[in-house]
Parts: C-alpha cells; structure tokens; sequence
C-alpha cells in the first residue's frame, strides 16, 4: 500500500472518529437538557470545535480523493493534451493557495493565538489547538496535489 492510501485510510477513520464523538456530544447535551433540565456547560463549545475540525480535513479529504466541485465547461471541450496541462495549472493553483492561506496563514494563526494565550471558555482549551488543523490540512492538500501532479508527469 502506497503513502497516499495509507494517509487516506487514516484521515477517513480519524474523520469518522470525529463524527461519532460529535454525535455522542450532541446527544449528551440533548440528554442533559431535556432529560435533567441542567444542560451541560462543555457540549456546545466540544461540537463547534469537532465541527470545525470535521470541515477543515474533509476539505483534504475530498480534494485527495478528487471529488471537490469543479466547473468543467472549459476543459470538456478541449483536447486531451490541453486538458492535461489544465488540471496541472489547477493543481499548482490550488497549491498555492493551501500554501498562503492554510499553510502560512494557519501558522501564523495558531502563533498568534498560542503568543496570546488564548483559551475557550468552557473546555479551556488552548485556541492553538483548535486552529492547529488549518496548516496540517493545507500540508494534506499540497501534498494530494503535489501527487496529482507527480502521477500525470
């Protein structure tokens, strides 16, 4: 088994992972506010953080597994040879911006709340860590498209 099925295999189970943690969350506050009349003070921050999560690496997920939308009007009507140097201009596009906006971006973020010493409230929390997933899914992103890439060569 090669390194990309490997990492999607694992990133599939830690996102399903997510989901039923979120979903016994979820639960458990329905339970604690209907049921005992003292909602838990924890569950709304945990599934907002898990949700954030579950979006951000499902953004690599799909893009790794080439299911993200695409417009491809353009493309459909061209040769197979342009159509192959189009999805290599993609890539390196998409590339790009996972670079600045995830990767450099989210650094700079998780720096910047980790300096500050920003905590949530209820779970406290280091905001580090729960922004810590935007540059580990830009590294996941880059390297789906680098191997996109490095396929096609």
């Amino acid at each position: 088994m090669d390194i990309r099925k490997k990492i999607d295999l694992l990133l599939g189970r830690f996102l399903v992972l997510i989901m039923a943690i979120m979903v016994i969350n979820v639960l458990w506050q329905v339970f604690t506010r209907y049921v005992t009349g003292t909602p838990s003070s924890f569950t709304d921050e945990l599934a907002r953080y898990l949700m954030i999560w579950v979006g951000v690496l499902g953004a690599a997920y799909v893009s790794g597994r080439n299911m993200h939308v695409a417009i491809d009007v353009l493309p459909s009507k061209a040769s197979t040879k342009t159509q192959q140097k189009l999805k290599i201009l993609v890539n390196v596009l998409i590339i790009l911006f996972a670079l600045v906006a995830f990767v450099i971006g989210g650094i700079r973020l998780v720096y910047i709340s980790y300096i500050l010493g920003q905590h949530s409230p209820a779970l406290n929390v280091p905001l580090a860590v729960v922004y810590l997933v935007i540059p580990i899914s830009g590294l996941l992103i880059i390297f789906y498209k680098t191997s996109d890439i490095l396929k096609k060569s």
